[in-house]
């Protein structure tokens, strides 16, 4: 789940630059509903389809990371 701005990046709107999503969140878009949106990029969706899949959003950078449980049955990161 997404767990909020980094505390080391205050200053940016959007200060979040990895965000670790779960099923539960999918489909997730950049920018997210808790970042500014005022001056923040068009809304995309990032393709996160099993865990352990990763994708960059292509506008701000921020990458995303699908976290869950694999087809074995081993905690994806």
């Amino acid at each position: 789940m997404y767990q909020g701005p980094d505390p080391q990046r205050k200053k940016e709107p959007n200060d979040t630059r990895r965000v670790r999503v779960t099923a539960a969140d999918l489909p997730v878009h950049c920018p997210l509903p808790e970042m500014s949106l005022w001056n923040s990029h068009p809304q995309v969706y990032i393709p996160l389809e099993k865990p352990g899949d990763q994708a960059e959003c292509p506008y701000c950078s921020t990458w995303f990371t699908l976290e869950g449980e694999d087809e074995a049955g081993a905690r994806a990161e």
